[in-house]
């Protein structure tokens, strides 16, 4: 599953402090955070953090009181909470896309219109998963803890982000909570991943027999 982080920064648009959008918290899912494309003429300049303060709009992101920090974001270091008890979780986002408003052309019922969000940053890695997928000749499964395996092992295939806030977080390297492992470089995390020699349906088989059991 992929899954929005949320537009309303580390807020999610509640007052009373820092809060994760579910279920992009839940470990079961990819959890997707926003970017911002910096450009000159037609030419990306940079990638920053999707942060529009005067609007109150921006990635989701953080750090979550309710799941516990996953084995496979423990290479990663991740920021202090900005929660009061400040509890090691799951971290929130895992990948992110670019996400401005009107960043993306879309159809509906026949209809052209430009969107943007993390839903649409979702919606771009869920076609990426599926083109990769496609490629490799069988399902990528549960893709998540393969992702933070790449990052280490073959880091090209993101980019990082390092430049800006979504409120009560920065950017920075590695793993941050506004975009997690970084934007996909599609050619480089496609050739990462048959470096990895899947078999078909592996993931997915996991994710049944664990929750089954759960």
């Amino acid at each position: 599953m992929v899954a929005a982080s949320g537009d309303a920064g580390s807020s999610d648009g509640v007052r009373d402090g820092p809060h994760v959008d579910f279920p992009a918290c839940s470990p079961w899912v990819l959890a997707c955070g926003g970017t911002r494309l910096v450009f000159e003429g037609e030419s990306i300049l940079d990638e920053v953090v999707w942060s529009d303060e005067d609007q109150g709009t921006g990635t989701g992101g953080g750090i979550s009181e309710l799941f516990d920090r996953p084995a496979w974001q423990a290479a990663f270091e991740p920021p202090r909470s900005g929660n009061p008890d400040g509890r090691p979780g799951r971290g929130v986002p895992d990948v992110a896309a670019h996400a401005m408003p009107g960043g993306y052309l879309v159809q509906m019922r026949d209809q052209d219109a430009v969107l943007g969000g993390t839903s649409a940053a979702a919606a771009m890695w869920a076609a990426l998963i599926a083109r990769v997928s496609q490629a490799l000749g069988h399902p990528v499964g549960y893709i998540t803890p393969l992702l933070y395996e790449i990052k280490r092992s073959d880091p090209r295939a993101f980019r990082g982000i390092t430049v800006g806030s979504n409120g009560a977080y920065r950017a920075g390297p590695g793993w941050n909570a506004c975009t997690g492992l970084g934007s996909p470089d599609g050619a480089l995390l496609l050739e990462a991943l048959r470096k990895r020699r899947f078999r078909a349906g592996v993931g997915v088989n996991r994710v049944r027999t664990r929750v089954s059991t759960s």
